[in-house]
């Protein structure tokens, strides 16, 4: 164990390669499949809620729960929460800033595609 970390220590750190004209600062935040098919979903429909996700994604309630929160967190998703008669409901909508950010990751995303398809 102790003569892998030192040969971990010995291997020079390289940088990742960048294919030319890549975007040098991809949002990682939205970059995640997950996160991208909530941002991706929200910019298409008003508002949709926790289960209208849940289905469209087709993933569990705690997966969606925590990306959605790294959303929220962010500033790029806006939850409401309300009841239904006694049923809870959770509705989510892009901000404005969730938008510019979705925005600005698909111009990255298409140049780095208009990048690869030159060569």
């Amino acid at each position: 164990m102790a003569r892998q970390s030192a040969l971990r220590k010995e291997l020079p750190q390289r940088a990742p390669q960048e294919a030319p004209g890549a975007p040098q600062h991809l949002d990682r935040l939205i970059h995640e499949r997950l996160r991208l098919g909530i941002v991706s979903g929200l910019a298409v429909n008003e508002s949709l809620t926790f289960n209208e996700l849940k289905g469209l994604l087709k993933t569990t309630d705690g997966n969606l729960s925590v990306h959605a929160r790294k959303l929220e967190d962010a500033g790029y998703v806006a939850c409401s929460k309300s009841f239904e008669g006694r049923m809870p409901r959770t509705e989510y909508r892009l901000t404005a800033a969730g938008r510019r950010a979705l925005e600005k990751y698909l111009a990255h995303m298409e140049a780095l595609i208009q990048a690869t398809r030159e060569k």
